[in-house]
Protein backbone atom coordinates (compact mmCIF):
# COMPACT_ATOMS: atom_id res chain seq x y z
CA UNK A 1 0.00 0.00 0.00
CA UNK A 2 1.25 3.40 -1.21
CA UNK A 3 1.19 6.50 1.89
CA UNK A 4 -1.42 8.54 0.49
CA UNK A 5 -0.35 12.91 0.38
CA UNK A 6 -2.02 15.05 2.49
CA UNK A 7 -4.24 17.85 0.95
CA UNK A 8 -2.78 20.91 1.20
CA UNK A 9 -4.25 22.41 3.25
CA UNK A 10 -4.36 19.21 5.64
CA UNK A 11 -0.21 19.55 5.30
CA UNK A 12 -0.41 23.53 6.36
CA UNK A 13 -2.30 22.69 9.65
CA UNK A 14 -0.06 19.86 10.12
CA UNK A 15 3.03 22.17 9.53
CA UNK A 16 1.81 24.59 11.94
CA UNK A 17 2.14 22.15 14.42
CA UNK A 18 5.64 22.11 14.11
CA UNK A 19 8.06 18.93 14.78
CA UNK A 20 5.66 17.04 17.66
CA UNK A 21 7.39 14.50 19.42
CA UNK A 22 6.02 10.92 19.93
CA UNK A 23 3.62 10.76 23.03
CA UNK A 24 5.43 8.14 24.98
CA UNK A 25 7.98 10.48 24.86
CA UNK A 26 5.98 13.72 25.80
CA UNK A 27 3.91 11.99 28.33
CA UNK A 28 0.37 11.59 29.21
CA UNK A 29 0.49 14.80 31.79
CA UNK A 30 2.06 17.01 29.13
CA UNK A 31 -0.14 15.67 26.30
CA UNK A 32 -3.69 16.71 28.59
CA UNK A 33 -1.91 20.08 29.43
CA UNK A 34 -1.20 20.58 26.07
CA UNK A 35 -4.83 19.50 24.95
CA UNK A 36 -7.02 21.53 27.28
CA UNK A 37 -4.66 24.56 27.33
CA UNK A 38 -5.09 24.92 23.27
CA UNK A 39 -7.45 27.94 22.48
CA UNK A 40 -10.55 27.55 21.11
CA UNK A 41 -11.98 28.79 18.04
CA UNK A 42 -12.58 32.63 17.93
CA UNK A 43 -15.92 31.96 16.73
CA UNK A 44 -17.96 28.99 17.03
CA UNK A 45 -21.49 28.46 16.25
CA UNK A 46 -24.05 30.10 18.17
CA UNK A 47 -26.26 28.11 20.38
CA UNK A 48 -29.59 29.08 22.35
CA UNK A 49 -29.06 27.36 25.30
CA UNK A 50 -25.49 25.38 26.73
CA UNK A 51 -26.15 24.14 30.00
CA UNK A 52 -24.12 21.84 32.72
CA UNK A 53 -26.01 18.46 33.62
CA UNK A 54 -25.10 15.67 36.11
CA UNK A 55 -26.20 12.28 35.34
CA UNK A 56 -26.02 9.17 38.06
CA UNK A 57 -23.43 7.07 36.80
CA UNK A 58 -22.39 3.56 37.81
CA UNK A 59 -20.15 4.97 41.21
CA UNK A 60 -20.61 9.08 41.15
CA UNK A 61 -22.27 11.27 39.27
CA UNK A 62 -21.16 12.01 35.25
CA UNK A 63 -21.06 15.27 33.80
CA UNK A 64 -22.75 16.59 30.97
CA UNK A 65 -22.92 19.65 28.20
CA UNK A 66 -25.71 20.03 26.91
CA UNK A 67 -25.82 22.02 23.26
CA UNK A 68 -29.22 23.29 22.33
CA UNK A 69 -29.15 25.19 18.60
CA UNK A 70 -32.54 25.89 18.89
CA UNK A 71 -35.65 26.51 21.50
CA UNK A 72 -37.25 23.04 19.36
CA UNK A 73 -39.26 21.37 21.70
CA UNK A 74 -39.19 17.43 21.30
CA UNK A 75 -36.13 17.91 19.65
CA UNK A 76 -33.35 14.72 18.27
CA UNK A 77 -30.40 13.92 20.56
CA UNK A 78 -27.07 13.27 20.04
CA UNK A 79 -24.75 11.87 23.15
CA UNK A 80 -21.75 12.65 22.13
CA UNK A 81 -18.17 10.91 23.47
CA UNK A 82 -14.89 12.72 22.50
CA UNK A 83 -12.18 10.94 21.31
CA UNK A 84 -8.27 11.02 22.91
CA UNK A 85 -7.65 7.19 23.02
CA UNK A 86 -9.55 7.14 26.54
CA UNK A 87 -6.58 8.32 27.87
CA UNK A 88 -6.86 12.19 27.43
CA UNK A 89 -10.05 14.81 26.02
CA UNK A 90 -12.93 16.60 27.76
CA UNK A 91 -16.19 18.06 27.01
CA UNK A 92 -13.82 21.59 27.11
CA UNK A 93 -11.25 20.32 24.85
CA UNK A 94 -13.56 18.64 22.31
CA UNK A 95 -16.68 21.87 22.43
CA UNK A 96 -16.01 23.45 18.73
CA UNK A 97 -16.82 19.46 17.47
CA UNK A 98 -19.95 18.97 20.04
CA UNK A 99 -20.62 22.87 18.86
CA UNK A 100 -20.74 22.40 15.36
CA UNK A 101 -22.64 18.82 15.31
CA UNK A 102 -25.51 20.65 17.07
CA UNK A 103 -25.84 23.07 14.67
CA UNK A 104 -25.19 21.12 11.63
CA UNK A 105 -27.67 18.25 12.67
CA UNK A 106 -29.86 20.88 14.18
CA UNK A 107 -30.28 18.62 17.63
CA UNK A 108 -29.29 18.50 20.86
CA UNK A 109 -25.70 17.64 21.34
CA UNK A 110 -25.44 16.15 25.16
CA UNK A 111 -21.69 16.01 25.41
CA UNK A 112 -20.57 12.88 27.99
CA UNK A 113 -17.50 13.49 29.92
CA UNK A 114 -16.57 10.49 31.05
CA UNK A 115 -13.75 8.87 33.30
CA UNK A 116 -10.54 8.57 31.53
CA UNK A 117 -8.19 5.99 32.04
CA UNK A 118 -5.37 4.94 33.67
CA UNK A 119 -6.45 6.21 36.75
CA UNK A 120 -10.08 4.68 36.42
CA UNK A 121 -9.33 1.47 34.31
CA UNK A 122 -12.04 -0.19 32.03
CA UNK A 123 -14.90 -0.45 31.55
CA UNK A 124 -15.17 2.45 33.71
CA UNK A 125 -15.68 4.75 29.88
CA UNK A 126 -18.23 2.28 29.35
CA UNK A 127 -19.88 2.65 31.84
CA UNK A 128 -20.09 6.29 32.13
CA UNK A 129 -21.39 6.24 28.50
CA UNK A 130 -23.78 3.86 28.51
CA UNK A 131 -25.59 5.16 31.72
CA UNK A 132 -25.31 8.24 30.25
CA UNK A 133 -27.45 7.63 27.17
CA UNK A 134 -29.48 5.33 29.52
CA UNK A 135 -30.35 8.60 31.47
CA UNK A 136 -30.96 10.63 28.38
CA UNK A 137 -33.47 8.30 27.12
CA UNK A 138 -35.25 8.15 30.73
CA UNK A 139 -34.91 11.94 31.33
CA UNK A 140 -36.15 13.10 27.63
CA UNK A 141 -39.33 14.96 28.51
CA UNK A 142 -37.28 16.93 31.19
CA UNK A 143 -34.40 17.66 28.74
CA UNK A 144 -37.14 18.24 26.06
CA UNK A 145 -36.33 15.85 23.43
CA UNK A 146 -37.45 13.27 21.66
CA UNK A 147 -36.80 9.91 23.08
CA UNK A 148 -37.55 8.15 19.53
CA UNK A 149 -34.89 10.47 18.27
CA UNK A 150 -32.00 9.21 20.03
CA UNK A 151 -28.47 8.98 18.18
CA UNK A 152 -24.84 8.33 19.77
CA UNK A 153 -22.19 9.84 18.28
CA UNK A 154 -18.47 9.92 18.89
CA UNK A 155 -14.93 10.58 17.21
CA UNK A 156 -11.76 7.88 17.55
CA UNK A 157 -12.10 6.32 20.76
CA UNK A 158 -15.44 8.11 21.24
CA UNK A 159 -16.35 6.03 18.30
CA UNK A 160 -15.88 2.58 20.07
CA UNK A 161 -17.88 4.40 22.83
CA UNK A 162 -20.85 4.77 20.77
CA UNK A 163 -20.32 1.33 19.06
CA UNK A 164 -20.22 -0.18 22.22
CA UNK A 165 -23.35 1.46 23.74
CA UNK A 166 -25.30 0.97 20.03
CA UNK A 167 -24.36 -3.08 21.04
CA UNK A 168 -24.77 -2.76 24.60
CA UNK A 169 -28.72 -1.04 23.73
CA UNK A 170 -29.25 -3.99 21.21
CA UNK A 171 -27.86 -6.65 24.17
CA UNK A 172 -29.58 -5.12 27.47
CA UNK A 173 -33.06 -3.64 25.91
CA UNK A 174 -32.52 -0.45 25.67
CA UNK A 175 -32.42 2.91 25.37
CA UNK A 176 -33.65 3.04 22.70
CA UNK A 177 -31.26 4.88 19.82
CA UNK A 178 -32.31 5.39 15.86
CA UNK A 179 -28.49 6.15 14.63
CA UNK A 180 -24.70 5.68 15.64
CA UNK A 181 -22.11 7.77 13.84
CA UNK A 182 -18.83 6.35 14.06
CA UNK A 183 -15.74 9.01 13.21
CA UNK A 184 -12.79 7.00 12.14
CA UNK A 185 -13.16 5.29 15.33
CA UNK A 186 -10.95 2.98 17.25
CA UNK A 187 -13.26 0.30 17.07
CA UNK A 188 -10.15 -2.75 17.04
CA UNK A 189 -6.71 -3.78 18.29
CA UNK A 190 -5.43 -5.19 14.82
CA UNK A 191 -2.36 -3.67 14.60
CA UNK A 192 -1.35 -5.53 11.45
CA UNK A 193 -4.22 -3.95 9.32
CA UNK A 194 -2.89 -2.82 6.24
CA UNK A 195 -3.54 0.63 6.64
CA UNK A 196 -1.78 0.90 10.48
CA UNK A 197 1.58 -0.96 8.75
CA UNK A 198 1.32 1.59 5.91
CA UNK A 199 0.89 4.63 7.99
CA UNK A 200 3.10 3.22 10.89
CA UNK A 201 4.44 6.90 10.72
CA UNK A 202 1.36 8.84 10.21
CA UNK A 203 0.65 12.83 10.87
CA UNK A 204 -1.07 13.49 14.14
CA UNK A 205 -1.40 9.78 15.22
CA UNK A 206 1.22 6.96 14.52
CA UNK A 207 1.30 3.38 15.38
CA UNK A 208 3.92 4.21 18.68
CA UNK A 209 0.92 6.58 19.83
CA UNK A 210 -1.41 4.07 19.31
CA UNK A 211 0.60 1.50 21.20
CA UNK A 212 0.77 3.82 24.21
CA UNK A 213 -2.79 4.91 24.28
CA UNK A 214 -3.66 1.01 24.43
CA UNK A 215 -1.21 0.19 27.22
CA UNK A 216 -2.41 3.11 29.58
CA UNK A 217 -6.17 2.70 28.45
CA UNK A 218 -5.94 -1.19 29.56
CA UNK A 219 -3.64 -0.55 32.70
CA UNK A 220 -5.75 -1.68 35.76
CA UNK A 221 -8.41 -4.02 33.76
CA UNK A 222 -9.49 -6.97 35.62
CA UNK A 223 -10.90 -8.43 32.79
CA UNK A 224 -9.61 -8.88 29.59
CA UNK A 225 -11.10 -6.87 26.69
CA UNK A 226 -14.80 -7.64 25.71
CA UNK A 227 -17.27 -6.01 22.59
CA UNK A 228 -17.85 -3.24 24.66
CA UNK A 229 -14.11 -2.21 24.99
CA UNK A 230 -13.37 -3.23 21.55
CA UNK A 231 -16.37 -3.61 19.52
CA UNK A 232 -14.85 -5.28 16.42
CA UNK A 233 -14.72 -8.36 18.57
CA UNK A 234 -18.41 -8.19 18.44
CA UNK A 235 -19.58 -11.93 16.90
CA UNK A 236 -22.94 -10.35 15.76
CA UNK A 237 -23.87 -6.96 14.46
CA UNK A 238 -26.93 -7.63 13.03
CA UNK A 239 -29.80 -5.64 15.33
CA UNK A 240 -28.04 -2.60 15.34
CA UNK A 241 -28.98 1.19 14.50
CA UNK A 242 -28.23 2.32 10.71
CA UNK A 243 -24.76 3.53 10.85
CA UNK A 244 -22.59 6.89 9.60
CA UNK A 245 -18.91 5.66 9.43
CA UNK A 246 -16.77 8.07 8.65
CA UNK A 247 -12.75 7.65 7.92
CA UNK A 248 -9.70 9.62 6.32
CA UNK A 249 -7.40 8.36 4.40
CA UNK A 250 -4.20 9.36 5.92
CA UNK A 251 -5.25 7.87 8.90
CA UNK A 252 -3.76 4.49 10.38
CA UNK A 253 -6.69 2.83 11.95
CA UNK A 254 -8.71 3.91 8.79
CA UNK A 255 -9.23 0.14 8.18
CA UNK A 256 -10.76 -0.47 11.50
CA UNK A 257 -13.39 1.45 10.86
CA UNK A 258 -13.85 -0.04 7.19
CA UNK A 259 -13.86 -3.50 8.06
CA UNK A 260 -16.55 -2.83 10.82
CA UNK A 261 -18.59 -0.98 8.26
CA UNK A 262 -18.56 -3.88 6.04
CA UNK A 263 -19.63 -5.74 9.06
CA UNK A 264 -22.51 -4.14 9.96
CA UNK A 265 -23.79 -3.61 5.72
CA UNK A 266 -23.45 -7.71 5.84
CA UNK A 267 -25.23 -7.74 8.78
CA UNK A 268 -28.55 -6.01 7.63
CA UNK A 269 -27.14 -2.37 9.25
CA UNK A 270 -28.32 0.10 6.67
CA UNK A 271 -24.52 1.51 6.84
CA UNK A 272 -22.97 5.05 5.06
CA UNK A 273 -19.32 4.94 4.97
CA UNK A 274 -17.26 7.76 3.87
CA UNK A 275 -13.39 8.12 3.22
CA UNK A 276 -12.08 11.61 2.95
CA UNK A 277 -9.31 11.82 0.67
CA UNK A 278 -5.98 13.55 2.30
CA UNK A 279 -7.03 14.06 5.97
CA UNK A 280 -5.86 12.41 8.95
CA UNK A 281 -6.91 11.40 11.67
CA UNK A 282 -8.63 13.84 14.03
CA UNK A 283 -9.30 16.19 11.09
CA UNK A 284 -13.27 16.86 12.81
CA UNK A 285 -12.03 18.33 15.80
CA UNK A 286 -10.71 21.38 13.94
CA UNK A 287 -13.36 20.55 11.12
CA UNK A 288 -13.14 24.59 9.84
CA UNK A 289 -9.18 24.20 8.94
CA UNK A 290 -9.68 22.17 5.90
CA UNK A 291 -11.76 22.56 2.45
CA UNK A 292 -12.72 18.62 2.74
CA UNK A 293 -13.26 19.18 6.68
CA UNK A 294 -16.31 21.86 6.45
CA UNK A 295 -17.26 19.55 3.67
CA UNK A 296 -17.31 16.17 5.92
CA UNK A 297 -18.86 18.12 9.07
CA UNK A 298 -21.89 19.35 6.13
CA UNK A 299 -22.67 15.86 4.62
CA UNK A 300 -22.68 14.26 8.60
CA UNK A 301 -24.75 16.95 9.44
CA UNK A 302 -27.32 16.25 6.54
CA UNK A 303 -27.36 12.51 6.78
CA UNK A 304 -27.90 12.69 10.62
CA UNK A 305 -31.06 15.42 9.76
CA UNK A 306 -32.31 13.09 7.57
CA UNK A 307 -31.86 10.09 10.34
CA UNK A 308 -33.51 11.97 12.54
CA UNK A 309 -36.56 13.00 10.28
CA UNK A 310 -37.44 9.53 9.57
CA UNK A 311 -36.24 7.28 12.19
CA UNK A 312 -36.33 3.50 11.04
CA UNK A 313 -38.27 1.40 13.98
CA UNK A 314 -36.12 -1.48 15.62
Amino acid sequence: MTAPRLDPDAAERVSSFGAVPPMRRRGLDAIRCAIESAPLPETMPEMSAVEDYTAPGPTGKVALRIYRPTDEANAPALVYFHGGGMVMGSNHSFEPLARTLAAESDSVVVAVDYRLAPENPPPAQFDDAYWATTWVGDNAGRLGVDPARIAVAGDSAGGSLAAAVALAARDRGGPAICCQLLMYPGLDRDLSAPSVKALADAPMLTLDDIEYMHDLADQGAATPPDPYRVPAFAADLAGLPPAIVVTAECDPIRDWGERYATRLRDAGVQTTVTRYPGLYHGFLMRSDTTARGRLAIAEIGGLLRAKFAHPLPF
